[in-house]
């Protein structure tokens, strides 16, 4: 069986699905390892939970469209959320790796939204320290801020990847 990268890309539909489908699995794992293993996601964590979310409707709404323009609308817009999702969480993997010398990662999410004016809150979540540079778990050798980082890229590529076929 002959599968090279442009017949899978050909078709743009099961792409965008396979990729709606991998990020609600790994949303539904995380949860997992919020709910039943304990783990309790940091500010970083939630943003790129968010992007994940972002990334699997982009992908759901775009593998229903038929239209080449919404497709290249959805490869777009898909291509900056993993982009952003993977900023995220390669930041959140610079400080596993430079942990820094204040172990203090804040408030939560959610309570600095409802604290703060918005232009203060963004930094605050984005500063991440403390709880956000703790590993708590580990598959591979990878955090799971090494998998999400893995994961935005592999689904930025194929954004971008279907974004050159579709042109």
């Amino acid at each position: 069986m002959n599968l090279n990268l442009k017949h899978v890309l050909a078709a743009p539909r099961r792409v965008l699905a396979t990729v709606c489908a991998v990020a609600v699995a790994l949303l539904a794992f995380g949860l997992y390892l919020q709910h039943v293993q304990g783990l309790e996601p940091c500010p970083m964590c939630i943003v790129q939970r968010y992007a994940l979310v972002l990334v699997a409707l982009v992908a759901g709404v775009t593998a229903l469209a038929r239209s080449r323009m919404a497709h290249v609308v959805g490869g777009l817009l898909g291509l900056l959320v993993a982009g952003f999702g993977g900023f995220v969480a390669a930041r959140q993997s610079w400080l596993q790796w430079y942990p820094p010398e204040v172990a203090s990662c804040g408030r939560d999410f959610y309570g600095m939204i409802e604290t703060f004016p918005l232009r203060r809150a963004i930094p605050m979540i984005f500063r991440g320290s403390g709880d956000c540079s703790a590993v708590d778990w580990t598959f591979l050798g990878a955090t799971i801020a090494n998998w999400s980082f893995i994961w935005f890229l592999v689904f930025a590529l194929v954004f971008l990847g279907l974004l050159v076929t579709r042109r």
